[in-house]
């Protein structure tokens, strides 16, 4: 089969710099919005003619971020059991295309204006379609294995968790110093199954601790029981890497320079 060159149709901008920030299935519970910003000089804003009497959209991506694919991944939700990657979401395809549908707020030239989506910042959109509910929605149609994870989900959280008066002081320092908060999902996905995962990032430490990384961050616990409690937060990168000329562009590197130089041995 000959080679297929595909050519982005313009970059979505969200803000979300690390895959962390980016929730695998969007809710909308919280609105937010994200602009896609189609290619000058390609006759896009003709092509957009007639999209603005639709509430959502279909994007077609891709996952600039992945270099390889598996044949078998463990999904970030439910327990640590590898899936045969078609049948999930995840982003090491043989073809690292993803596809989501997202609202469509407004249409303003080049740009369109998207509700919540989990895409990162700079992703590469290929194409967009409209969304049509009565060809594109099917309530009754079977969802396999995600079925047993979604029920799950609809339970109360099995864990109570807590953040020590350190990770308080750090989560409140970075809240209020740098507007960065991990926190929230942090909680969430600790209430909900602690245990170690490669996909949630979550590995055993030393002195029966734990960690788990959240995006350019990390963050180490203790469970006893039930109860999980937050001992610390940590810059996700090591100085060395931080103070390197060859590594500029590292995610919230000048927090995490304030934040080791704060907690020096945190």
């Amino acid at each position: 089969m000959p080679d297929l060159t595909l050519q982005p149709i313009g970059y979505i901008h969200t803000g979300k710099k690390v895959k962390f920030q980016a929730l695998h299935q969007p809710s909308e519970q919280q609105p937010e919005r994200n602009v896609l910003e189609l290619l000058p000089g390609r006759n896009y804003e003709q092509a957009l003619r007639d999209l603005a009497g639709f509430s959502r959209v279909w994007l077609i991506w891709q996952f600039h971020r992945n270099a390889t694919w598996r044949p078998q991944v463990f999904p970030p939700r439910g327990p640590a059991v590898r899936r045969g990657v078609f049948a999930t979401r995840s982003p090491h395809r043989p073809n690292p295309l993803g596809l989501t549908p997202v609202q469509l707020i407004a249409i303003t030239g080049r740009s369109l204006i998207l509700g919540e989506c989990d895409l990162v910042e700079g992703t590469p959109v290929f194409d967009l379609k409209p969304y049509v509910p009565a060809y594109d929605s099917f309530p009754d149609a079977r969802a396999g294995w995600i079925e047993e994870v979604d029920a799950l989900d609809r339970q109360p959280p099995l864990f109570t968790v807590r953040l020590s008066d350190l990770a308080t002081q750090q989560a409140d320092w970075l809240r209020t110093a740098w507007q960065i908060d991990f926190t929230p999902r942090l909680l969430a996905l600790l209430a909900r199954d602690p245990s170690p995962h490669p996909t949630r990032r979550i590995k055993p430490r030393a002195a029966a601790r734990f960690e788990i990384g959240c995006g350019a961050w990390r963050a180490f616990f203790t469970v006893t029981a039930l109860d999980v409690t937050v001992t610390a937060l940590d810059a996700g990168f090591p100085l060395r890497f931080l103070q390197d000329p060859k590594r500029a562009g590292l995610p919230d590197a000048e927090a995490q320079l304030a934040f080791l130089a704060r907690w020096p041995n945190s």
